[in-house]
């Protein structure tokens, strides 16, 4: 694969690296912020960090995922699929930054040459001091094809439909 395709030597299609880590949105971008309740106290948690971080999550949505490494660790390639055959939209991305914490962990990955967004999207698991478990699911994107400025507002809404898919497939996992 070269680089025009998220090959190995591939940087990032965006600027603001890492910024989903804290919650920033640079501006020019679109934004999203989807929370969902997954339950309470430490074995919820471990049991969703892990599937966040292990891909788990994301294979349980009946996503397609083709990573360099079997965790979500900085440095690593991920493509993501998409659809069914013909129609599976594949999507470079690099992972930029995670945690794994006793009350945080998470990923998040920036978009790679052919990609159709520009921007990062974070996977975050958090137990709060009540021992309640949160996912968010967080992003921050710009059209990068001309279908998807095409789509307009379409792109958005399917974002934040895969958000909220996140949160009931992990919260099912969980359980």
């Amino acid at each position: 694969m070269d680089d025009s395709t998220g090959g190995p030597a591939a940087g990032p299609t965006y600027a603001e690296v890492g910024a989903t880590r804290e919650g920033r949105f640079p501006p020019g971008f679109g934004r999203l912020r989807v929370r969902t309740r997954l339950g309470s106290g430490p074995g919820v948690f471990e049991a969703a960090a892990d599937a966040v971080l292990s891909w788990r999550m994301h294979r349980a949505m009946g996503v397609e995922i083709t990573a360099d490494a079997p965790r979500a660790d900085p440095g690593v390639r991920v493509v993501v699929g998409l659809g069914v055959g013909r129609l599976r939209l594949r999507a470079p991305c690099r992972v930029v930054w995670s945690e794994n914490g006793e009350r945080r962990a998470g990923f998040g990955y920036g978009t790679l040459p052919g990609h159709p967004e520009r921007g990062e999207e974070a996977f975050v698991v958090t137990r709060t001091e009540d021992g309640t478990v949160w996912l968010e699911v967080r992003a921050f994107s710009r059209p990068a094809l001309w279908w998807t400025r095409a789509a307009g507002p379409l792109v958005p809404l399917f974002q934040r439909l895969y958000a909220r898919w996140c949160g009931v497939t992990l919260r099912r996992l969980v359980r």
